[in-house]
């Protein structure tokens, strides 16, 4: 029986401004009005939907952006509709309509100055029921509005536009009486804003429901379709289409590709005359839009409903993995409606039993898997739906498509370039370490003439393999991937029975910041003489502790000269995640074979890749099968994965999708603001800090049982800061913030303020 030992080292693995985190009321149904393309009745549709819903309700009816103005106002349209209709019908009780302006400019301005803003009609007394009926941004030219801005200037930053919208759409909230929203967006559904932002894009955000106009003429299938298409791919949830009759039977087409699932409504057909009141054709369309307001209503109730009962449910049928479910009260469980980017949209209820949807940013990265921002989530989502239209999927061994031969180009050529030559793909990062370890273990086989003869079959030849790993090094959970750590709270006996630790496992010297100084800290078999600090890479789970570089850059130049394959475990600290595409670039050193998954597809899903070097591969190639490499996932270089890796591969490297990415284009620019950084560490409940790249992290000062993962020391603070927006999952007594590659600078610095703000109060409490 042979002892051989292989090195593991764990190298702990132009878009839209940033916009501050919203808050939506869910009290009462709020919709977006979408259409097709323009002309096609947004408007008259907005005006019928609050004729038939104020007949119980409160309304407020919001046009963010306008162009055409004064002459073209979409706002003075519903305004005065829903007046002549509650006259004409006679509702019971008054109803007061107002119509009111948001910036204009001094020329429009002074236009309208002479409109009549409020109006009462029906019967005085009773319940009066109130039409808030509000322009935001207008201007002169018709046109679309990024073509306004450039003509007549007066632009608006998404952000400002998003921030006065929501100031709307609470204003209107503990009226007393039931409310309706309704915000109408400008032209078709991909025209774009002031900015020029898409508006598809533009009010992702929000996520709100959507009524669809579609068209009814020649020609309408194919826009109604491609409308409702776009609308989808950026998740949003599309309650109803409503188009006008244009004697084709169009809804009929669409009912059959929406297979009944979205309900398609019919409007009569719009008089062309301009002169008229549209008054007789409203009585023809009552009907329609009372069903069209049932069915926005039941949806509305539907989704409340679900969002509430999401909690029950999973506390009851779901096993969250490194969870203990005793820690987590239904009450705490976290209901995520949406992703937008790096925030998640999570239904909360508020004081008073308002329910909301708010935005929090997504501190953990998703178990750092995460890194795109709201524009490349939707070219990635894009991207993937090409590949499962054209690909679906495809058996990988023999064969080859674009998507995996692309994505195995740009691995050799980024984080492999140099040193890689063949790429294995496999389902995530655990599994390519397992793939990894069998590549290993053959190439220190062939280097030392140890080849087994596998012509025998029955053959009872038996090697003991043991790894050189890190202590404090996580790999995975599977069977392999532990054997190939230290023992730790992952390996126990009642988590892994089977666990016997196949490996030596040197404790490292590490490095931190501690009251405003970089500190080395070394094992204590090692005598106080270190090298100068310079590059550091990151242990992930084991508390994120940064590894000293010189050292792992010495313990592989040892391994080369004994001919032990040396394994870069790159899944969390690949691509970007450390400020570099590679960690390999901060050691000055390359592997024999390296693994990576997590922000290989901006996470958006799984996929791995173990690239190793062409003489790591040539030790497989035989002309005997049973000598190949006998490893394999059903979905190994699923084309939908290695599509989306190909577009985050390259997006996180383009300076004009990521503004991070410094004009050499080899690393990002400092992320984090070094003054709030040395402020942090110098607060006494700071033990530890660490932060490279898109990683910051620190240790709170704490004893027995309040350290270590198992410790619940810091959730009380972690609540407070998912409270003010900030998901955080700590690793016990540690508390980490991962932004992503494209993440501004700016923002980051708001996290910390928010972060030092908390543990301040945190650390008065323990006082």
């Amino acid at each position: 029986m042979y002892s051989i030992v292989i090195s593991l080292t764990k190298l702990s693995r132009h878009r839209h401004h940033y916009r501050y985190l919203s808050t939506l009321p869910l009290s009462h149904p709020i919709y977006t009005v979408w259409s097709s393309n323009t002309g096609l009745g947004k408007t008259l549709v907005s005006a019928g939907l609050a004729a038939s819903a104020t007949t119980s309700s409160h309304f407020l009816y919001l046009k963010p952006v306008q162009t055409g103005f004064p002459v073209d106002s979409d706002s003075r349209f519903v305004f005065s509709a829903v007046s002549d209709i509650h006259l004409r019908r006679g509702g019971g009780g008054g109803l007061l309509v107002r119509d009111g302006l948001g910036r204009l400019s001094e020329a429009t301005a002074a236009a309208v100055r002479e409109w009549k803003t409020e109006r009462k009609v029906g019967e005085e007394g009773g319940r009066e029921r109130v039409v808030e009926c509000r322009t935001l941004y207008a201007w002169k030219e018709a046109v679309s509005p990024h073509l306004a801005v450039e003509k007549e200037g007066r632009g608006v930053e998404d952000g400002e536009l998003l921030r006065e919208v929501e100031k709307c759409l609470w204003e209107s909230v503990g009226k007393k009486g039931e409310l309706w929203g309704l915000i109408e967006t400008a032209g078709g559904v991909a025209s774009p804003g002031p900015s020029a932002t898409l508006q598809c894009d533009l009010y992702r955000p929000f996520r709100l429901p959507a009524i669809l106009v579609g068209d009814g003429k020649l020609g309408g299938i194919s826009g109604t379709v491609s409308a409702y298409e776009t609308l989808k791919l950026r998740g949003y949830d599309v309650a109803a289409v409503i188009l006008e009759d244009g004697g084709l039977a169009n809804e009929v087409s669409l009912s059959s590709y929406l297979q009944n699932s979205v309900p398609v409504l019919v409007l009569p057909p719009i008089p062309k005359d301009p002169s008229d009141n549209l008054m007789e054709w409203y009585d023809q369309s009552e009907d329609v839009f009372a069903s069209l307001k049932q069915i926005l209503l039941s949806a509305f109730s539907d989704r409340v409903q679900r969002l509430h009962a999401m909690r029950e449910k999973a506390g009851d049928i779901l096993w969250w993995p490194f969870t203990q479910h005793q820690l987590v009260p239904k009450q705490k469980i976290t209901v995520i409606d949406s992703r937008c980017g790096e925030n998640f949209a999570i239904h909360k209820v508020h004081d008073h039993d308002v329910n909301v949807i708010a935005e929090q940013f997504d501190a953990c990265a998703s178990w750092w898997t995460q890194g795109p921002d709201s524009a490349l989530q939707i070219e990635l989502a894009r991207d993937m739906g090409y590949a499962a239209a054209r690909y679906g999927h495809v058996m990988f061994p023999e064969n080859v498509y674009e998507p995996a031969l692309r994505c195995a180009e740009l691995l050799l050529d980024g984080v492999g370039k140099g040193w890689a030559a063949r790429a294995f793909f496999s389902d995530n990062g655990s599994t390519a370490v397992e793939v990894a370890l069998k590549m290993a273990f053959r190439k220190f086989l062939h280097d030392h003439e140890k080849v087994v003869d596998f012509s025998d079959q029955k053959s009872n030849q038996s090697i003991e393999f043991r790894v050189l790993a890190l202590k404090g090094s996580y790999h995975g959970d599977t069977l392999g991937a532990m054997e190939a750590q230290a023992p730790s709270s992952y390996t126990g006996f009642l988590q892994q029975p089977w666990y016997i630790g196949r490996g030596h496992f040197i404790d490292p010297p590490t490095v931190f910041m501690h009251h405003g100084k970089w500190n080395l800290l070394l094992p204590n078999e090692v005598q106080p003489e270190g090298p100068k600090l310079k590059d550091l890479i990151i242990h992930g789970a084991g508390g994120m502790h940064m590894i000293d570089p010189l050292f792992q850059r010495m313990l592989v130049k040892q391994c080369r000269s004994k001919k032990i394959p040396v394994i870069f475990d790159e899944v969390f600290t690949g691509f970007w995640r450390l400020g570099v595409e590679s960690a390999a670039e901060l050691l000055h050193c390359t592997p024999d074979i390296a693994c990576y998954a997590k922000l290989m597809t901006g996470g958006i899903i799984p996929l791995a890749a173990t690239v190793a070097t062409e003489d790591v591969f040539k030790t497989f190639v035989n002309d005997s099968k049973l000598k190949a490499l006998l490893h394999g996932h059903s979905y190994s270089a699923h084309a939908m994965g290695c599509s989306a890796a190909v577009t985050a591969i390259q997006s996180f490297k383009d300076p004009k999708k990521n503004p991070n990415i410094l004009p050499e284009g080899e690393v990002l620019r400092e992320l984090w603001d070094a003054e709030l950084v040395h402020k942090i560490s110098l607060h006494p409940q700071i033990k530890r800090l660490v932060m490279l790249g898109t990683v910051f992290a620190l240790e709170l000062q704490a004893e027995g049982s309040n350290t270590g993962y198992a410790s619940t020391y810091a959730m009380s603070l972690v609540q407070e800061l998912r409270e003010e927006g900030i998901y955080m999952r700590p690793l016990g007594n540690v508390l980490y913030l991962m932004c992503g590659p494209c993440t501004p600078p700016h923002l980051c610095s708001q996290l910390l303020t928010k972060l030092y703000q908390k543990i301040d109060e945190f650390h008065k409490k323990q006082q």
